[in-house]
Parts: structure tokens; sequence; C-alpha cells
């Protein structure tokens, strides 16, 4: 049988949320916890994230109309939903895309007993869990109630064979959560361990950064689909929009960045 592939592949970060502002005022004030009152589900976007979000939306839609995404695909986390119904309204799908399609399978990975700590937080009320990832390293580690890199990944695996049997030959959109976008670069482009955390090491995933792919026959056997670009932020800094790097709210022992999320384009 014939291998499936989508056309096009775009797989974005949702905009700046309530939760990634909070995180960081927590980290400089070296507080414990991150003051987030909703559940990590219903984190909104930030009013910057809105705005990232509908920049988004006008790069799409300065696309010709057989070029735009016709599949949107999300995360049912609001943060998550609110950027897909955003790039949505700014016209940034074909005209005969179909409606929105929550996947839970896209959703943030799971941080268990460690959920609102700040790495400080982590090792006052923790420290046998700070130990352990130190250990095990974050590809690895599993807090008690969460998930390990490897956790997100066995997920993402399904919804890929869903793409690709159900959806071949179309042009998808993924609007979903950092560990989520690289865990994906893991699978589609079959790495290791080393090399998708070396990546990660570099920076984080800009809020709203655009990953993309195209089908090529000459890519690697795991997925058939070429990387086009990472981490691109150029439609957001076209429309004026301030660019964001922060890492969700409950990444909590990973050092905050800034990193500008700058295009990275591949060869």
């Amino acid at each position: 049988m014939p291998h499936r592939h989508p056309l096009r592949l775009w797989i974005v970060r949702h905009g700046e949320s309530a939760g990634n502002v909070a995180r960081e005022a927590a980290q400089t004030a070296g507080a414990a916890r991150i003051d987030i009152p909703e559940r990590d589900v219903d984190v909104p976007l930030s009013a910057l994230g809105h705005r990232q979000a509908e920049a988004l939306g006008h790069w799409f839609a300065a696309m010709p109309e057989d070029e735009r995404p016709n599949l949107l695909l999300a995360s049912p986390y609001r943060r998550a939903v609110e950027t897909a119904q955003a790039i949505r309204a700014a016209g940034g799908l074909a005209p005969d895309a179909q409606p929105l399609r929550l996947d839970e399978r896209l959703r943030e990975k799971e941080f268990g007993i460690l959920d609102r700590l700040t790495r400080a937080g982590i090792e006052e009320f923790h420290p046998e869990q700070a130990v352990l990832r130190s250990d095990l390293g974050k590809f690895y580690h599993r807090p008690p109630g969460g998930e390990s890199w490897c956790d997100v990944i066995l997920r993402l695996r399904s919804a890929l064979d869903t793409i690709s049997l159900h959806h071949d030959g179309q042009r998808v959109l993924v609007v979903a959560h950092q560990v989520v976008v690289l865990c994906l670069r893991y699978l589609l482009e079959d790495m290791d361990e080393a090399q998708i955390l070396g990546i990660d090491a570099e920076g984080d995933v800009a809020n709203c950064g655009v990953t993309e792919y195209a089908f090529s026959a000459d890519a690697a056997p795991a997925s058939g689909l070429a990387l086009v670009r990472y981490n691109f932020v150029a439609p957001l800094e076209a429309q004026g929009t301030t660019v964001t790097s922060e890492p969700d709210p409950n990444d909590a022992a990973q050092p905050l960045s800034h990193d500008p999320g700058r295009e990275r384009d591949i060869p």
C-alpha cells in the first residue's frame, strides 16, 4: 500500500497565555507557586496572545486560497482553541476548510504533582523529584500523576497516524503546545533523545511560532515530510506584534529563557 501524507503540515504553539505571564511573574518574585486560578485546561490567552494569534491568521490569509490550511486541528486546552479560532476569524483558512477539530492527544504535557510549581517550589516541596529528574533527564522523567516526554510521544504517534490515514493530501494546521511541537519534530524527523533535547536547549518555541513541513518523496521514510522552517516568527513581526517565548507555566524545572524565537529556516 502507498504511504499517505498530508500535502502540507504547519505546527503552531498557542499565543501567549495568562499562564505564561503568571509563570514569569512567579519566577521574578522567587515564588514557589504559580498563581493561576483556573485549571490548566482552562487557562486563556493573554491580550498579547490574542494579538499574536490574529497576526498569524493574517499571515495565512495572505496566501493564495489553494495554499491555505483546509484542516484545522487543535489541543482542547482553551489557549490553543482561542489561538485556532483567531486564525480562522482572520481569514487564515481555505474557503473549503472543515470545522475546527479538537484532539485530546494534542494536549499539554501533564505535570502531575509538580503542577504550578516553579523550580524553587519543586526543590522545596518535592526535592526527591528534582533529584530524580536530574538523574533521568527531562525526556524520561515522569512525575507522579504526570507524563514524561516519552508518554507525550506515544500519544502523538497515534495522532500522526490518524492525520496520515484520514487527511492525506490535505493542508493541515495543528495548534498545540511547546512540548507537543518538539515531540512532533522528534517523530517526523526520526530523531533521538540527544537531538531533540539539543534543539530544546537552543531556546523555547515562540508563542505562535510556526514549524512547517512539506510532502517530499525524498524525505525520511519515517514521515515523508521535509522540514521547511522551524520557530518562524516573521508573521508576528510583520504585524508589529511582540514576540514572546516564555516556557509554559508547568514546565517549571526548565530555566527561564528569553530567546526571541527568531526564524530558523532549513536550507
